[in-house]
């Protein structure tokens, strides 16, 4: 059970980096959530928000983060 707690342990800490990352610098991603391809529907009852090319572009982000950990580790 030792490498699991370890293993949260980090991803906890790697958490916390991502959240002080965001909270001090904020504003300057404020054009995430507003690329061309993300689906926003305002009505007066309803809205829908569907960031699909910004979830794309995560995705991408992550996919080569991985790679690099996996090629150097």
């Amino acid at each position: 059970m030792q490498p699991i707690g370890k293993i949260i342990v980090i991803l906890g800490a790697i958490l916390v980096v991502i959240g002080v990352v965001v909270w001090l610098a904020g504003d300057k991603f404020s054009w995430f959530g507003h690329l061309p391809g993300d689906i926003r529907v305002e009505k007066k009852n309803m809205r829908f928000y569907a960031p699909i090319t910004s979830m794309i572009l995560l995705s991408i982000l992550f996919s080569l983060v991985l790679w690099l950990v996996r090629k150097f580790l």
